[in-house]
């Protein structure tokens, strides 16, 4: 008996733990967002790269609609054993204050544990060119004289280009209808299209458009000029002082995934964003990697809820 016990020990040391063993399959990244748009080309540059780390399949999957409530909900209701991942946006920090827990139908900080963020990218100030406006002062003076009769796309409610047109109107005291669409993709084209006057979109998303006059460049919303966008001027150098917005991904688990798996992806995601070709890459975009721990991105996440909470108290307000 002494030397079965003994030999169960020596097994049982000697088994991997599921952090060691971690991936012994495919791992899925759920996308909440439409093809195309800044969070899924992040996710497929990921899962590339966590491939190529791990040597498993890291498949990306969109389940969009709904404001990116879709696709969370799928990811938090998902088995906490790392071979989910959500790939996540201020989209879901916003929508802590926009949507009630009814609604939502999951609490982002207790049914998803924070694993990595990837990187952020400013913002652009879009028009159709047959908006007879140059600057964003013009595109505000036009606005004021015709209150409730220009439209602006986004993605959907709570996206983060909804939530920087919102905050747009407010600072610029201006009453632009919000037109929401199922993705970015579509609408980008709305305003290509003309559909729709306006639209804020990711610079790197929306560059190509602007390079092939599509749409007119009014102004970014970074604090500083966009190397992508050297010509056009920030939102608050254009008229809007203080102005200010981006949009950032990152990923998260289902709540439970166990610690050394997080700690694990973590590690692989920091190293991947530190590459220089991928920090290349990104720059030629104008997308800034970010590196933090697990526990530098749950404050992050939370921070970042209280500032829209801020942000949706004043809509409410105006």
């Amino acid at each position: 008996m002494l030397a079965l016990a003994a030999g169960l020990l020596t097994a049982f040391a000697a088994s991997p733990s599921p952090a060691q063993e971690y991936p012994a399959h495919a791992v899925r990244i759920v996308v909440p967002f439409g093809a195309g748009g800044p969070a899924d080309v992040a996710a497929r540059l990921i899962s590339q790269a966590l491939q190529e780390r791990f040597g498993q399949p890291f498949v990306v999957e969109n389940r969009t609609g709904a404001g990116g409530v879709i696709g969370t909900v799928e990811a938090a209701k998902s088995p906490a054993d790392g071979y989910t991942l959500l790939m996540m946006s201020n989209t879901q920090t916003a929508n802590e204050s926009l949507l009630t827990l009814e609604q939502r139908k999951y609490d982002l900080m207790h049914d998803l544990a924070p694993v990595a963020p990837v990187n952020y990218s400013d913002l652009v100030i879009a028009v159709n060119p047959q908006v007879p406006v140059k600057t964003l002062a013009e595109f505000i003076a036009l606005a004021k004289a015709q209150p409730g009769k220009l439209n602006y796309a986004s993605s959907g409610q709570g996206t983060p280009y909804h939530m920087a047109g919102e905050l747009f109107k407010a600072m610029a005291g201006i009453d632009v209808v919000h037109v929401p669409y199922r993705n970015s993709g579509e609408a980008r084209s709305g305003v290509i299209g003309g559909q729709v006057q306006m639209m804020i979109d990711a610079v790197p998303a929306m560059a190509p458009n602007i390079g092939e006059n599509q749409v007119r460049a009014l102004a970014t919303t970074g604090k500083q000029r966009s190397t992508v966008l050297p010509n056009v001027p920030t939102a608050a150098e254009a008229g809007v002082p203080g102005y200010e917005a981006t949009i950032w991904l990152g990923l998260m688990a289902p709540a439970g995934t166990p610690k050394p798996v997080i700690d694990k992806l973590n590690s692989a995601v920091n190293a991947m964003v530190r590459r220089a070709d991928i920090v290349k890459l990104w720059t030629e975009q104008g997308a800034v990697p970010m590196s933090m721990s697990p526990e530098e991105f749950d404050r992050f996440l939370r921070g970042d809820i209280a500032k829209w909470g801020d942000v949706v108290k004043k809509f409410n307000k105006s």
